[in-house]
């Protein structure tokens, strides 16, 4: 019997996730030997405290605070250390000594993504980051590998558990953001700073991700629209309850066609309402999905757990047999697959359809006014929805006005609400949110 050859493998952070994959690298390293032809040696794991408590027991030779001189010597580097630096210099060190890569770092890849795929262009070598989208859900090799004989034309995900079980607490509980918010620190959802979650920043590094591999484009971080979900409250959602509506905090892809002909690709996320009978409307708790729409397939939609080390590490431990076998057979890598050049747009080139609530003097004549400037402004109104209410120190009564509209461009939509607001019937615009799925 020929006797396997032995990659060795660094791991760089060990954390929630690289302490999983350390577990699974030593405890199936006969599986997973049989699968690539390769033994795979975990030669050290690079940590800034070799005497930090983990929640996995792990071998104490095997740490170091070398990452340097553990890069060097590696066939195989998985980074799962976080952050910017010193993650983008020991990944360009890595590749450019010949090794693969496996990464989970979406704040680099789509702050400095470029960079990275042209090193391992030049150097023959695999750059891997299923785990950077949607923990252990299988989508990146999907999009790139199955749909790459299609053209997608649209991504809606759901990439974010803590913000995805926010909007959950508050829509089954009727809980307040703050609420929610603590519940999600306390399970371990959100971390003690939620600010990339909730600010959407995590979500956004992700749509750039998505649609780099959607349109053959890169896309940066720069190149997403990004809104959190900080300033929705329990009103709106349970006003969009009462409409049919759930809110959910999306990451959206989309190629548009203008009227010349030219194409163009809007990146996007921020807070929106979804029938309750879409697909993604029934994602709950931390669980994330991705629906995609593609000109042949059609509507596919993928789903699973987006968080945690285990799901984590069940995608960084595919994308390293995936590299280690190439090596195994030889050959060249498997490397990015951006062909095109097409443009990302702003927010005010996106077509979408809008949720107003206003709170408007209850008196002849107010709907007019309000669908003729809708009108005026190119915007149709599909839904429309009244309730009195009636002030129980002034006696007064005012209504209150649900209006869904009709695609149209953000521009024309955002320009309608500035237009409604100088309306002397107008009390207040209590909420403005986009809406998608109808």
């Amino acid at each position: 019997m020929t006797e396997l050859r032995t990659l060795k493998v660094a791991l760089l952070g060990c954390g929630n996730v690289g302490a999983q994959v350390a577990r699974i690298l030593l405890e199936d390293a006969d599986t997973l030997a049989a699968r690539t032809g390769a033994r795979l040696q975990l030669s050290g794991i690079a940590v800034r405290n070799v005497n930090a408590k983990r929640d996995v027991e792990l071998p104490q030779e095997l740490f170091t605070t070398d990452a340097e001189t553990l890069v060097k010597d590696a066939d195989l580097v998985i980074e799962l250390m976080g952050g910017i630096e010193p993650a983008r210099t020991l990944i360009l060190s890595a590749l450019s000594n010949g090794a693969c890569v496996v990464t989970g770092n979406k704040a680099l890849l789509a702050q400095d993504g470029p960079t990275l795929y042209e090193e391992a262009d030049k150097a023959g070598v695999q750059l891997s980051y299923e785990a950077a989208v949607a923990g252990a859900i299988p989508i990146l090799r999907p999009i790139r590998d199955s749909l790459s004989g299609d053209r997608i034309t649209r991504v809606l995900g759901i990439v974010n558990g803590t913000t995805n079980f926010i909007l959950d607490q508050m829509d089954t509980t009727g809980a307040q953001f703050a609420d929610a918010l603590a519940e999600a620190q306390r399970l371990g959802y959100a971390e003690a700073d939620p600010t990339a979650d909730v600010e959407g920043h995590d979500a956004a590094a992700k749509a750039a991700i998505l649609a780099t591999l959607s349109f053959h484009t890169r896309f940066a971080l720069e190149n997403v629209h990004c809104e959190g979900i900080t300033s929705v409250t329990a009103a709106d959602i349970a006003a969009a309850k009462d409409a049919g509506f759930v809110i959910k905090l999306l990451a959206i892809a989309e190629k548009l066609v203008d009227s010349d002909g030219g194409e163009g690709v809007s990146v996007r996320v921020h807070p929106t309402l979804l029938p309750r009978e879409h697909p993604l409307a029934a994602v709950r708790g931390a669980f994330n999905a991705v629906f995609i729409e593609a000109e042949n397939a059609g509507e596919l939609m993928f789903y699973g757990q987006g968080a945690g080390g285990t799901p984590t590490a069940s995608a960084v431990l595919g994308d390293l047999v995936s590299a280690a076998r190439r090596v195994v057979l030889g050959g060249p890598q498997r490397t990015e697959t951006t062909t095109g050049h097409i443009p990302a747009l702003p927010i005010e080139a996106a077509t979408t359809s809008y949720y107003i609530g206003l709170d408007v003097a209850d008196q002849p004549g107010v709907l007019a006014r309000i669908a003729q400037l809708f009108a005026e402004h190119g915007v149709s109104i599909e839904t429309m929805r009244q309730t009195i209410h009636t002030d129980a120190g002034s006696n007064r009564e005012s209504a209150e006005l649900r209006i869904v509209t009709h695609r149209a461009s953000e521009a024309a939509l955002a320009a309608t609400v500035e237009a409604v607001k100088g309306l002397d019937v107008i009390n207040s615009v209590t909420s403005v949110l986009r809406v998608e799925g109808v």
